[in-house]
């Protein structure tokens, strides 16, 4: 299968050049590369001048084109014709060597798929532990492994509030697990949700969809909005052998309070975007998990060091629930 990978990338040039060294090193290397730069400096173009890579076109973007879903959309407008499977990866990741010819290799698997994702390599530890294992509170269990689940899910599962699905699904009150939650099994699992940066599509479905542009900049949950909608149309999976490490830059992040803003009212989007009339019941189970998230952030400003940056993100967190009752956002599909 013809691939295309795209990388949107921002004021990340380092970053980028060692992605791009792990794709170098791929068993299975893309038939195209687009880099879309929407960087306000010409370093990335730099570094790009100074070190070769096959089959790459850079577009440096105007302003207007800034922000990750309009670069997203830039990007598949300029896919080749002979395209078959187009794939998407953050900046700041590195690729295990078999990363595309796992991902591809689950085309042929699943006919039927219209999207693949990869597995970011978790820090956290995992132990098999089989299927009759009875988990503890304080452990999340999948698939017959178990981990040491996070506090914040803790929380929730004394409070009646965790999510009722597997990873990579969304339920009728939102808040679910990502599919970072799914063990290093090499297994291949159904979702409806996939994480952009390591994401893959049949480029058939860019004929009738496109990435929001409701999701301004950064693009937070941009991904679970565009996948919850391919899901509607065709299968998605996640390929667990399709395996890379995700390093989280800092640079090109937005501060926390706008990052706690976007965390609420893009998650009421999203939210929407699976559950447009919701029920009474997950209305609330919905809004008792977003003030239960943001009181939990409050506190961090006495439990952790960081304490100014668990402040203003608490404070964008209250700042955009109540933004929701005088100005929601506007669902646009």
């Amino acid at each position: 299968m013809k691939f295309c990978l795209i990388i949107c990338t921002y004021m990340r040039p380092q970053p980028l050049l060692l992605l791009l060294q792990s794709v170098q090193k791929q068993t299975l290397y893309p038939d195209e590369i687009l880099i879309v730069d929407g960087s306000t400096n010409t370093e990335t173009e730099a570094v790009l001048e100074q070190n070769h890579f096959e089959n790459l076109n850079y577009f440096s973007v105007p302003p207007e084109h800034r922000g990750l879903t309009k670069q997203r959309n830039f990007g598949i407008e300029r896919v080749g014709t002979e395209m078959e499977v187009v794939c998407f990866l953050d900046d700041d990741t590195v690729l295990e060597k078999d990363y595309f010819e796992e991902l591809l290799k689950t085309y042929t698997i699943y006919p039927e798929a219209m999207g693949v994702g990869g597995a970011i390599i978790d820090e956290t530890k995992c132990e098999f532990v089989g299927d009759n294992y009875q988990p503890k509170i304080e452990e999340y269990f999948f698939d017959g492994w178990k981990r040491k689940d996070g506090s914040r899910f803790i929380l929730r599962k004394k409070l009646g509030l965790d999510s009722d699905c597997p990873p990579g699904y969304s339920s009728l009150y939102s808040h679910g697990r990502s599919i970072g939650f799914f063990p290093p099994s090499g297994k291949i699992y159904p979702v409806e949700m996939l994480m952009g940066g390591v994401s893959s599509f049949r480029k058939e479905v860019f004929d009738t969809l496109q990435f929001s542009t409701y999701f301004q900049g950064y693009g937070l949950y941009e991904d679970a909005d565009f996948t919850l909608r391919v899901s509607k149309i065709g299968k998605l999976y996640v390929n667990t052998s399709a395996k890379l490490n995700h390093y989280h830059a800092d640079s090109g992040r937005p501060n926390q309070y706008q990052y706690g803003k976007m965390v609420v009212r893009n998650g009421w989007y999203v939210w929407r975007t699976k559950n447009p009339k919701p029920l009474f019941n997950a209305k609330l189970k919905w809004h008792s998990i977003t003030i239960l998230l943001t009181l939990i952030r409050f506190t961090n400003t006495l439990t952790t060091t960081n304490r100014k940056q668990a402040f203003t993100e608490a404070l964008g967190r209250t700042i955009g629930w109540w933004s929701l009752f005088l100005n929601k956002p506007k669902l646009t599909n």
